[in-house]
């Protein structure tokens, strides 16, 4: 299947480091025009198919603001991925206010944000793709996640709520989840060995996740192959707790850890 997303107008939210950042340079690679939105970005540098546009994805004018700018640039969008997040740990009875309440504000208010600043120009231009990233936490969630597990999980909802409202302009909404995918938040590359071995026993395929692993997906939800898939969350995970004990496929097989 030969994917064709050039000439694509692109926002990424979150789009300067990490997996949005990998986003990035893969949409660039397709040959699309990206705008990354991002509080700062690093050694990320804007060329003629990349803009970079600072922005606070829970401050609404700001986010009207940087959309605003991309329209004017280039007269469409024809694909968001909110890929902007934060992670926020503690026991609930630890937890303060304004952790938890800054977690909703940046992983289902700029979602939130961010779809209806396009939602007019997408139905304006009757087509359009909404990729929204939730996570595995919001299947499994883990102890001391309570905030993260349902920020993620009110991202799953409110999908499928925006894929019905707009259907009927020929735009997609769908969610990925991803899971055990080593980034600066998480450290999953830097545990010790006892501990990353525990990790990967529960995968189906026993690796760590590749930003690759989600651009292909990303690409593959943003392309015209993907027409007839809304409303839905995909796992890019590895098959993560498939079963209740995946490890043991690798015993019998032996090629145990």
């Amino acid at each position: 299947m030969h994917i064709d997303l050039s000439s694509r107008v692109v926002v990424v939210t979150g789009g300067a480091r990490g997996i949005g950042r990998a986003l990035v340079d893969r949409f660039l690679e397709e040959g699309c025009r990206v705008a990354a939105l991002d509080l700062s970005f690093g050694d990320l540098v804007e060329h003629e198919a990349l803009t970079l546009l600072p922005c606070d994805i829970s401050d609404p004018a700001s986010v009207m603001a940087a959309v605003g700018q991309v329209t004017h640039s280039h007269g469409r969008i024809d694909v968001l991925v909110n890929n902007a997040g934060i992670n926020v740990e503690g026991a609930v009875e630890d937890l303060d206010h304004e952790q938890w309440r800054r977690c909703f504000d940046v992983n289902v208010g700029g979602v939130f944000l961010a779809s209806q600043a396009v939602i007019p120009v997408m139905k304006a231009q009757r087509s359009g793709r909404i990729i929204n990233a939730s996570s595995f936490a919001a299947v499994i969630p883990s102890v001391g996640s309570a905030a993260y597990a349902a920020s993620k999980s009110a991202v799953v909802q409110f999908t499928r709520v925006l894929a019905s409202e707009l259907g009927p302009w020929n735009v997609t909404v769908n969610a990925y989840a991803p899971g055990m995918v080593p980034t600066a938040i998480n450290n999953f590359a830097t545990m010790d060995t006892p501990s990353q071995e525990r990790l990967l026993d529960t995968l189906s395929i026993r690796r760590w996740g590749h930003f690759g692993d989600i651009g292909d997906l990303v690409c593959f939800l943003a392309s015209d192959a993907a027409s007839y898939i809304t409303g839905t969350l995909v796992e890019v995970s590895g098959g993560k707790f498939s079963t209740q004990m995946p490890n043991r496929a690798y015993e019998l097989a032996g090629m145990g850890s």
